[in-house]
């Protein structure tokens, strides 16, 4: 324990000035200090000084010096103060519960000696020690005081125990003695122990007490005064002046000079230490220390005076920001609100353990504490701790807090009950049902008798268990047939209220077990607080049974809202409900909730003035009758009379009024309670018609008489006779004899012969019965008697008797006994004793045994006996009888045995049809099917095989008996109505046996089951199974379904388009996924590039290093140009720029940008890159620069391939020359060495490389040789070329060379050559038509043989531009042909470009399209039908460009008919005000209008809507804002409007008549909508309303509509039933009619049309209203309501802010109304578009 300062609350002096005492008040508010100048000081709780007042002296003629205070002690309610003086007195003074109020002395208690110490235990007693060692008690109440017990030594000291029972004093005399002032079965009182010195600090501690004094020791002893522990501190202490025990007894402040001790008692260890110590320098001896009640505080005073104030405590926590909890002993804590924080509460271990876990629960009103062996619970609302014992199990209970009184703890299957304030568990029971909705307690409520406890919980599901908690029994067990969910006992626990799952209320009377439904659909239940009234809401009523004992007296009120609770308080009972956010209450009569609490409390008086206010009611009634039963058994006769008055009971008044004044009678004369008489409890008895309790209340009293003449009275003289023979009385043969004198007085003569049977006199008693009209009782007895039956006579009259009250058979019995059969038969018969019959006839007459059995069946068939009638028709061979007796009596088993052996068809198909189907649901499916086969019933037995799933068969049967086209409609109509059920694999196996595989596939489709759709299209359509799978992707990706989308795409074989769906939805993940999973190579590459370009720069860096594709994406990103990208890229991740600047030069290269190209190839450090370049355009000066600049050792390439291309051109001499200058004379020797020209190599050698000459002569010999040996015709032309050309007949030259070919030499090379020569020869030395005329020969030729260089050159050498730029066309080389045609002439640029386009667009590359000509791109895309790749292409170019092929796409949807999809498109895309899309949104909106309602989604009419609306504002905010077009879209947004509402209110039960309305209203824009269609959806919706006199005219003018259309003339119409009426008559025909597809409905509303005109009930016109006009038409000036179109009538209409339309009051408040009711309907969507077009409403709800 810790000890914190808090505040000096006193300062000390420089001189003696001691501080009597210190108290601080139970409540912990105050702090009480008694200075040395005989003043009390108050001190709050927070060390504030709030009062101060003087005491006085006991004689005030001694002076106020005459004394000084010994003690101070508050009272236990901390308003009083009682002050031990030493002028022999104790004051008690008044404090009052304010600061405020007046101290004032309330008791004095004079004393024979000097008080020395004083304490007020809680038990109400002030103990007092005197100075004569004396020790007394103080009564304030009595104001007396009386002796103890009186030591030898003045009292020093006194110490009180925790529990207040008793006390301590400590003597000077060292003496110990203890004294309890109640009994206490443990400890005794007396003398305890002698300290070794006087024990001036002493304290009563949990287990023992302590005791310290001026030997500077202190001593622990036990509860017997033994010594546990002693503490010496003679060595650095002086002597121990005081003492204080904390409250729970756990720790002990001892003061002595200038320090204080704490002692603490450690649980653990069991022993006393020292926890904390003191020390306050200058503070000086301790007079009085004092612990605050709760523990927390400590307050020590000196001899200087001062006063200081401590925390004491162990440690502290904050409990969720709410509470703080303060240890301050193990055992002990303090809970303290931040909130409120003047609310605090100490809980305590009671069997001092430490408490080591803390939680508050159940909304902050909870503590739950746990010690090593207790739990302890505390309400903090209410300041209620108990602990229990309680076992370590985990801690997993849990609490639940739901009852106020109770607390309930589940733990592994048992439910314990703790009551707040008590330390023992009340009861234990073993449940796993632990929801407080199912247990239900009730402890002492209503003022009840004590020991009233009950639980009622779930034993299971189904089963309730009620428990006694008080003798641990079960008093009642309830069982239930389904579920329950709820329970609660009444507060007198007499009834139990329980419901379940079903939503059903029963009542149980526990007492009697009596169980009674009350209510059904029960949504709230609750017993009204402090009565027995129930309250249940059952749909819109609330249910108030004010009387549960009359259960079937309720009283029903009609409610809004849910009901969440029931209120009583300050004499008022209210039910609360809940209605969306608005709260309403309902009051209950507290009048009738008042009588139900005052009968339970017995206070009669006030329930007879309550039920005298009510007057003559019903349910008074019922409470009359309640409170007299009640008053009977509580022994109350004169409120049982006034009841009994109330209701009109005269005679039970009266007899009470008798009851009454013998009872007052009785008790004059005996002093005993009028209910005690005798007579008095014996006519309650009978007035309760318990005639046995009266009677052995009057034997019991030994009046007999009394008790014959009882029943005498009530005429029950066998009882009378009965008890007279128990009681052998006396005038037995008188009483019998004024029996039978009474009964024949009171014609009683059955009773009068029953009477001589029992006494033995038959005849008489026979005699008797026949006079009673009694002849069977007659027969009986005679029967009997034998000497009776031969008295003739006697029987005819008996047999007389029993004919006439047809009481055959008894009179056949008499007939047989006499011996006359036949007549016994014929008895028999007639009395329909048939089995008598029977058994008669088999031994009399066995030929009418037969008849006998089927007459026996026939009369049992009268009589509905079916069943038993069976066997007697098969016992008499009628069969058929017996089918049709079997049939009626539902013994299908007999009755399908009866039919097989029929083999008459006719017989058996009247009920073959019904005994096919028992035996179907019996599951003899086989024996259905043939007995319907045998009745020739085909279509009923294929019908029973298809509901039973036997497809094949019933397909065996249709073609064994019906015909093809009749079985193939049978099962496809079947398939079609499984389909409807959404049996869909049943209608499949249906259509698969007829062979119609291609309907399966489509219900499918329609069904949107694609995995079925595939599986079929897989078994019999394999080949359209890739085709099937993309156009399923395509439809879903359109759809937004991708995931579905793309297994289709990739089962299709076409992962291209699932990459491209999800990068165009700009789910790149997936798409990388996919390319990568089942892409190509390098696929996933593009993929993640495209990505990659789609994200922030510094994004894309991080998503391509994380892929490792950063090298990838740079290449990804040069190819295609985007170089900027591919810097940042490689600038933001560190990487070299060289390749990027490589691929730039690479392009702008092939842009022919040379002097661009070659910069950045330097920057590339590919000098030889650019050379190339340089060298290839055959640019050799900037080569050569670039070289000497870059690469000297290039320069040598260089000039060798200037050589070349010199040799290209036969330009000999610069070819020599460059070769020469590169030093490489062996090149220029092996060309001429290669082409035979072997003096120009020799000339060469002999100059300039000598050593090759002898080589070169020996090779010249050679080939001089082989040529004289093989001289074949291609030498030959190259003879005549060489001479040709040596005569400069250059074009003969170039035409011998071109003679040269496969037919003439097989060297394919000679004739490459010879062509090639030709060509430089036509370059060099031909011009004009010549160079022409060979070009035009020559071209062709050098293009087949790959020499596209040569063939360019020629044509260009012949002033053919354009056939050259076609050479690399061919070639496909169109960047050279690009830069050839813009280096000749521009106008050649269009011409590549097209032929650019025309081949891409050939070969479907849209991409490489894309990047030439977008626009083209984009007509191919649409031309091939992708349009979500078009659409995505046109948006990275411009809006304008998107709408344009918007709407080519929306027009090629609505010629296929698709006006919804072609809606969602501008939905999507937006509806911009363009002149050339106008009809397309006319088109729209008119088509959408031409849907039937089963066509449209469900968000059709909205999207309609919402599209119309967008439409119209795009068009007020153009140039278009005063055209006709915005008041056509006006008309249109109008209609679309109405269609959406009707939608939404056709859902809503409310508001299916505005729904009506608006079909009936939409007739006004027939111009618009098509006419039959808005007529026949009118006629539909007044019939299903009930208004058939209106449907039969919208109907037949549908009808008339329809004829029109299909007649093409609308003259055959005739208006003049709608003449009252706003609808236009003139309007256009529809091309179809509106239910073309559904004919069948067509020809059901003509036949209903056609018999309504027979009906002459029925008025066939239109009804008019006051205006003359039919209800839903339009006067002049009047505009229609907004929500139900009908006319705006109401004075004060709906308005809005923003325009000028208006709505009826009544239609919006049942729209608002119905959007409460039901929050998730459409009513919200049209409520806030009305809201978003007009503006906020003008309306606010009455």
């Amino acid at each position: 324990m810790q000890l914190k300062y808090l505040r000096t609350l006193l300062d000390g002096q420089e001189q003696l000035n001691r501080i009597a005492g210190l108290s601080w008040s139970p409540n912990h508010q105050k702090l009480a200090v008694a200075t040395a100048d005989r003043h009390i000081l108050l001190f709050d709780d927070a060390g504030e000084r709030r009062d101060k007042f003087s005491t006085k002296p006991s004689n005030s003629a001694n002076g106020k010096n005459s004394y000084v205070i010994r003690g101070l002690a508050f009272s236990p309610d901390s308003t009083k103060l009682a002050v031990g003086q030493s002028d022999n007195i104790v004051y008690v003074y008044k404090l009052g519960e304010s600061w405020n109020d007046k101290k004032v002395i309330c008791n004095k208690f004079p004393q024979a000696n000097a008080v020395t110490a004083l304490t007020w235990l809680s038990t109400g007693a002030i103990i007092a020690g005197l100075d004569d060692g004396k020790v007394r008690a103080l009564h304030c109440k009595s104001n007396k005081s009386q002796s103890l017990y009186a030591a030898d030594s003045i009292c020093i000291a006194l110490a009180s125990n925790t529990k207040g029972t008793g006390f301590l004093s400590g003597h000077n005399d060292c003496t110990i003695i203890r004294y309890f002032i109640t009994d206490d079965g443990n400890e005794s009182s007396g003398r305890l122990v002698q300290h070794p010195v006087p024990p001036f600090a002493l304290a009563w501690l949990q287990g023992g007490f302590c005791a310290g004094g001026c030997d500077q020791k202190i001593v622990f002893y036990d509860t017997v005064g033994r010594p546990l522990r002693t503490f010496d501190y003679t060595r650095n202490d002086r002597e121990i002046t005081v003492a204080s025990a904390s409250p729970n007894g756990q720790a002990v402040a001892f003061g002595s000079y200038d320090k204080i001790r704490i002692f603490t008692w450690s649980p653990r260890l069991s022993d006393w230490n020292e926890s904390a110590t003191k020390e306050i320098n200058y503070f000086y001896t301790v007079t009085c220390v004092q612990w605050r009640r709760d523990g927390a505080r400590l307050a020590i005073s000196s001899v200087t005076g001062a006063v200081i104030l401590f925390e004491s405590v162990l440690k502290r926590t904050i409990w969720q920001d709410k509470f703080e909890l303060i240890f301050v002993a193990p055992s002990q804590l303090l809970v303290k609100s931040l909130q409120e924080p003047s609310e605090q509460m100490t809980i305590e271990s009671q069997l001092g353990l430490e408490i080591d876990d803390v939680r508050i629960m159940g909304k902050d009103n909870y503590l739950v504490a746990r010690t090593e062996d207790s739990m302890i619970l505390c309400d903090l609302t209410r300041n209620l701790v108990s602990e229990v014992p309680w076992t370590t199990s985990g801690r997993h209970e849990k609490f639940y807090f739901e009852n106020p009184n109770v607390c309930l703890i589940f733990n592994v299957g048992e439910l314990s009950l703790v009551v707040y304030g008590e330390n023992t568990i009340l009861g234990s029971v073993r449940t796993e049902f632990v929801n407080p909705h199912v247990i239900s307690v009730r402890l002492n409520e209503r003022g009840n008798i004590k020991n009233n406890k009950k639980l009622a919980f779930l034993l299971d599901a189904k089963t309730i268990c009620i428990v006694d908690l008080i003798n641990q029994v079960i008093i009642g067990q309830v069982n239930h047939e389904t579920k329950i969910d709820w329970i609660e006992l009444s507060e007198t626990a007499h009834k139990l209220l329980y419901r379940d799952k079903k939503l059903r209320l029963i009542l149980i009377d526990i007492y009697t077990g009596k169980k009674q439904t009350l209510l059904s659909n029960i949504s709230f239940v609750q017993w009204v607080p402090q009565s027995d009234v129930v309250v249940a809401q059952n749909n819109n009523n609330l249910a108030i049974w004010y009387n549960i004992d009359l259960p079937e007296h309720v009283t029903l009120m009609a409610i809004r809202g849910d009901v969440i609770e029931v209120i009583r308080d300050a004499g008022r009972t209210v039910v609360l409900s809940q209605e969306g956010p608005a709260e309403h209450t309902y009051q209950l009569d507290e009048g009738l909730v008042e009588f139900g609490t005052a009968v339970n409390d017995s206070d009669f008086g006030r329930a007879i003035h309550f039920l005298e206010t009510l007057g003559d009611n019903p349910a008074a009634k019922a409470m009359w009758h309640n409170l007299a039963v009640i008053a009977i058994e509580d022994g109350n006769l004169r409120v049982a009379q006034r009841c009994y008055a109330a209701l009109g009971n005269v005679s039970k008044a009266y007899y009470l009024n008798e009851m009454i004044q013998e009872a007052d009678k009785f008790e004059e004369t005996t002093g005993t309670p009028g209910i005690m008489c005798p007579k008095v409890r014996a006519k309650l008895a009978l007035l309760g018609s318990d005639l046995r309790t009266a009677e052995r209340t009057f034997l019991e009293q030994g009046d007999i008489e009394a008790a014959l003449e009882m029943y005498k009275k009530l005429r029950m003289w066998d009882e009378a006779v009965s008890l007279a023979e128990r009681r052998g009385y006396g005038g037995l043969q008188m009483l019998k004899e004024q029996q039978m004198e009474f009964l024949l007085t009171t014609e009683q003569e059955e009773k009068a012969g029953q009477v001589l049977e029992e006494q033995g006199e038959p005849e008489k008693a026979v005699k008797l019965y026949l006079k009673a009209n009694k002849p069977a009782r007659a027969a009986r007895l005679a029967m009997k008697t034998l000497q009776l039956m031969d008295d003739q006579q006697l029987m005819l009259k008996i047999t007389e008797g029993l004919v006439n009250y047809e009481l055959y058979e008894m009179a056949g019995d008499i007939a047989l006994k006499l011996s006359r059969p036949e007549a016994a038969m014929g008895l028999y018969r007639k009395g329909g004793a048939y089995a008598r019959a029977l058994d008669l006839a088999r031994q009399v007459a066995p030929d009418d045994v037969t008849s006998l059995e089927e007459e026996w069946g026939d009369w049992l068939v009268v009589r509905k006996q079916l069943d038993a009638s069976i066997n007697h028709f098969i016992e008499a061979g009628a069969t058929r009888k017996a089918l049709e007796a079997a049939v009626g009596a539902k013994q299908w088993r007999k009755a399908v045995q009866i039919a097989k052996v029929l083999d008459e068809p006719e017989e058996i198909q009247r009920h073959a049809l019904g005994l096919s189907k028992h035996l179907a649901f019996a599951g003899d499916v086989d024996g259905a099917e043939d007995l319907l086969v045998r009745a020739n019933m085909y279509k009923e037995a294929i019908e029973l095989l298809n509901r039973n799933g036997k497809w094949e068969r019933a397909y065996a049967i249709g073609e064994k008996y019906l015909q093809a086209e009749e079985m193939h409609d049978l099962f496809v109509n079947l398939a079609a109505a499984l389909e409807e059920q959404g049996k869909y694999r049943d209608a499949e196996k249906v259509l698969l046996a007829v062979n119609e595989p291609d309907l399966a596939i489509a219900m499918y489709k329609r069904r949107e089951l694609y995995d079925s759709m595939i599986r079929l299209v897989e078994r019999f359509h394999k080949d359209l199974l890739d085709i099937t799978h993309l156009h399923l992707a395509r439809q879903l990706e359109s759809r937004g379904k991708f995931k579905i989308a793309e297994v289709h795409f990739i089962a299709s074989g076409d992962w291209k388009s699932a990459v491209h769906m999800y990068c165009s939805s700009g789910r790149w993940e997936d798409g990388y996924r996919v390319a990568k999973q089942k892409g190509t190579d390098g696929a996933s590459n593009q993929v993640a590039y495209m990505w990659a370009k789609s994200m922030p720069i510094e994004s894309a860096v991080r998503l391509l290093n994380k892929l490792a594709l950063l090298d990838t994406a740079v290449g990804f990103a040069c190819d295609s140009g985007q170089f900027g990208f591919a810097m940042d890229l490689c600038r933001l991740s560190g990487k070299s720029t060289d390749e990027v600047h490589m691929k730039i030069a690479m392009s702008l290269e092939d842009e022919g940008k040379f002097e661009e190209a070659e910069a950045e190839f330097i920057k590339a450090n590919k000098p030889k890159e650019a050379i190339l370049m340089y060298t290839h355009a055959g640019d050799w000066k900037a080569a050569l620069n670039v070289a000497e600049s870059h690469l000297p050792e290039a320069v040598n390439d260089i000039l060798v391939g200037q050589a070349s291309a010199a040799l290209d051109t036969g330009n000999y001499p610069d070819y020599e020359a460059l070769l020469l200058r590169a030093q490489r004379p062996d090149l220029i020797i092996d060309h001429y060495k290669n082409e035979g020209m072997f003096d120009q190599a020799l000339l060469i050698a002999e100059e300039h490389y000598p050593s090759a000459m002898n080589d070169l002569r020996r090779l010249q010999a050679q080939e001089q040789r082989r040529n004289n040996e093989h001289n074949d015709a291609s030498r030959t032309y190259l003879q005549k070329a060489a001479e040709f050309a040596k005569r400069e007949e250059f074009r003969k030259a170039a035409e011998c060379l071109m003679q040269i070919n496969s037919t003439n030499t097989e060297d394919a090379t000679t004739v490459e050559r010879a062509l090639i020569r030709a060509a430089e020869i036509c370059n060099q030395f031909l011009e004009g038509k010549d160079a022409i005329e060979v070009a035009t020969q020559l071209g062709p030729r050098l293009l087949q043989t790959k020499q596209i260089g040569p063939a360019a050159q020629l044509y260009l050498a012949a002033d053919m531009p354009k056939d050259a730029v076609e050479v690399f066309i061919r070639a496909e080389q169109w960047s050279k042909a690009r830069r050839l045609a813009k280096e000749l002439d521009p106008e050649l640029m269009a011409y590549v470009e097209q032929q650019q386009k025309s081949r891409l667009k050939t070969e479907g590359n849209v991409e490489q399209l894309a990047d030439i000509d977008i626009m083209s791109a984009l007509d191919m895309l649409a031309e091939q039908g992708q349009w979500a790749r078009c659409l995505d292409k046109a948006k990275e170019v411009n809006d304008a460009i998107v709408h344009k092929y918007v709407a080519l796409y929306a027009a090629q949807l609505i010629r296929e008919g698709d006006c919804l999809a072609a809606l969602n498109l501008y939905l999507t895309h937006g509806t911009p005000p363009i002149d050339a899309n106008f009809n397309i949104y006319t088109r729209i909106a008119t088509d959408c209008f031409a849907l039937r309602e089963e066509q449209a989604k469900d968000d059709q009419w909205r999207n309609l809507r919402d599209y119309l609306f967008q439409l119209l504002k795009s068009l007020q905010s153009s140039e278009h804002a005063q055209s006709q077009i915005v008041h056509n879209v006006e008309q249109f947004l109008l209609i679309s409007h109405f269609y959406a509402v009707r939608s939404a209110c056709r859902p809503v039960q409310s508001l299916q008549p505005i729904a009506t309305r608006i079909s009936i209203a939409l007739l006004r824009y027939t111009d618009i909508i098509p006419v039959d269609k808005g007529f026949y959806e009118a006629g539909i919706d007044l019939r299903n309303a009930g208004r058939e006199a209106e449907a039969f005219v919208m109907l037949n003018h549908y009808l008339d509509v329809c004829e029109a259309i299909e007649e093409g003339s609308g003259h055959l119409v005739d208006h003049a039933d709608l003449a009252a009426t706003d609808f236009p008559s003139s309007v256009p025909l529809p091309i179809d009619i509106h239910m073309k597809n559904d004919p069948n409905l067509h020809e059901e509303v003509r036949e209903w049309v056609l018999a309504i005109s027979m009906d002459q009930q029925v008025d066939q016109v239109l009804p008019t209203d006051d205006r003359g006009l039919y209800e839903s038409a339009l006067a002049q000036d009047e505009q229609p309501c907004i929500l139900s179109a009908y006319p705006v009538r109401v004075r004060q209409p709906v308005t809005f802010q923003s325009s000028n339309r208006q709505a009826n009051r009544d239609v919006w408040s049942k729209f608002t109304v119905a959007l409460k009711m039901s929050p998730g309907s459409k009513v919200a969507d049209i409520i806030a578009f009305v809201e978003k077009w007009n503006g906020q409403a003008n309306y606010s709800m009455h």
